[in-house]
């Protein structure tokens, strides 16, 4: 009897490991964590300049976590300007890069790589800020910039890379990591999704889109299909409904998204709806790629069409140079979470929406009134339309609000800590990027450096 006990006690632990396989797929996971850090040395490498191996130890591996970050190995290919990487030796990746366009996955039946292209050059000639970093003399900002810096034994690494804050349009303070300076082209993360609000807000303007027409994603089209009365505000405030579950984890739909598939924007469309349209907050970067599907679709020319639009349209006026945008396979942006840019181009960046839109020279590149439609709460959620704001009942905009981040404030934000915050009553924009850890990823740090900075520029 013991025995046949034991045997149906292994009988039954063989299941549930096979059913966890089936369910979990650790392979898919190992698969989603090789792509991950081809694409980020690959980009940390071409597009930033930065040492490869400090990337590895200070970017990936904590992504992917120890000890199975050990078990990571990475070639970096100059000649091919190429990163690949074996992960426990058995998954391997690869990540080319394509001047002009940042680094892109290579799979195989990956389409050929667009004709390379310079990056708009920074305009350094407008006062916006001199040619070195600006050291501030005020104690109270430059305490407050220590501790947004400093580490303390016990608590999450911050591992911050830049800070540069704006007062009235000009560089007042700024301070970045060694091997980091006013040039180097920062990773966003999620900050590019507040890029994305700006595209969609150009093509707005120009009236060749609105907010509330359905998306009409060809996945969508058959009799009957609920997902056809998405619209494409639903995907810019996170409120499709579309199961593209995100969680950072490898084992996410928006992981394999990313990292496993040559068209993103196709691969989230396909998923099913979770919760009715605009029932529900939930965060994706699945929405965000879908929506840059339809934007380059609008635009046309494939990756080229996009990058000559958004020069055209939105980086030269606005200033922003020195920035990549990234493309998938199909040449769509990844308009989720790949673009670089210096710091003090993301400033700019917040300039542009400080300013309702309107550039330094007084064009308008956004509709009137898109800044306040954009940072306005969606259901209650501390975000509106791709960016994180301040506005409406969430505890937890009161919380920074109480903090001292002025209830006007909004900003885009990435994982890991990338942020570029707007407070327009105080004509102010503070930009913080860094490789942070959770859970708060160094947030507390910024809003105590964007009160001091309230408090000293007051005086």
């Amino acid at each position: 009897m013991a025995k046949r006990s034991v045997a149906l006690v292994g009988a039954l632990l063989i299941v549930a490991i096979v059913a966890c396989i089936v369910i979990w797929r650790p392979d898919r996971a190992a698969r989603v964590g090789a792509g991950m850090a081809a694409h980020n040395l690959c980009s940390a490498t071409f597009v930033a300049g930065l040492d490869p191996e400090d990337s590895l130890q200070e970017l990936v591996r904590p992504i992917i976590g120890e000890p199975l970050g050990r078990y990571l190995h990475y070639r970096v290919d100059r000649a091919d300007q190429s990163v690949s990487t074996s992960f426990l030796g058995v998954f391997h990746a690869r990540a080319r890069f394509i001047p002009g366009y940042g680094c892109q996955m290579v799979f195989a039946d990956t389409p050929p790589a667009p004709a390379p292209r310079p990056v708009l050059p920074a305009d350094v000639t407008d006062g916006f800020a001199p040619a070195e970093a600006v050291k501030s003399t005020d104690p109270a900002i430059n305490a407050a910039l220590d501790q947004v810096f400093d580490e303390h034994p016990g608590e999450p690494i911050k591992d911050v890379k830049a800070v540069v804050i704006v007062k009235d349009g000009h560089v007042i303070a700024e301070r970045y990591a060694p091997g980091f300076d006013v040039n180097t082209p920062l990773l966003s993360y999620s900050v590019a999704k507040s890029f994305t609000n700006a595209l969609l807000g150009v093509l707005v303007r120009q009236g060749r889109l609105r907010v509330d027409q359905p998306v009409n994603a060809p996945e969508w089209r058959a009799a009957g299909d609920p997902r056809a009365r998405i619209t494409i505000e639903d995907l810019l405030r996170m409120r499709s409904g579309l199961d593209i579950k995100e969680s950072d984890s490898g084992f996410d739909p928006v992981g394999r998204m990313e990292f496993l598939k040559d068209d993103m924007a196709a691969y989230a469309a396909q998923q099913p709806l979770r919760t009715a349209i605009g029932s529900e907050w939930d965060y994706t970067s699945g929405n965000t790629l879908i929506l840059d599907r339809l934007l380059g679709q609008t635009v046309g020319g494939g990756a080229k069409g996009m990058r000559d639009f958004a020069e055209r349209e939105l980086l030269q006026p606005a200033h922003l140079g020195n920035l990549t945008m990234e493309f998938d396979g199909s040449g769509v942006f990844v308009g989720s979470s790949y673009v670089y840019a210096p710091a003090r181009t993301y400033a700019r960046f917040g300039e542009l929406y400080l300013h309702d839109g309107v550039a330094p020279n007084g064009q308008r590149i956004l509709p009137e009134g898109w800044v306040a439609w954009s940072r306005r709460s969606t259901l209650g959620e501390p975000y509106g339309a791709g960016f994180w704001t301040n506005d409406g009942s969430s505890h937890v905009a009161a919380q920074r609000v109480a903090a001292g981040f002025p209830k006007d404030g909004f900003y885009a934000s990435g994982f890991l800590g990338q942020r570029i915050y707007v407070v327009p009553s105080e004509h102010l924009v503070v930009v913080r990027f860094g490789y942070s850890r959770p859970p708060a990823f160094g947030i507390g740090d910024d809003i105590a450096l964007i009160a001091a900075a309230i408090r000293a520029t007051r005086q």
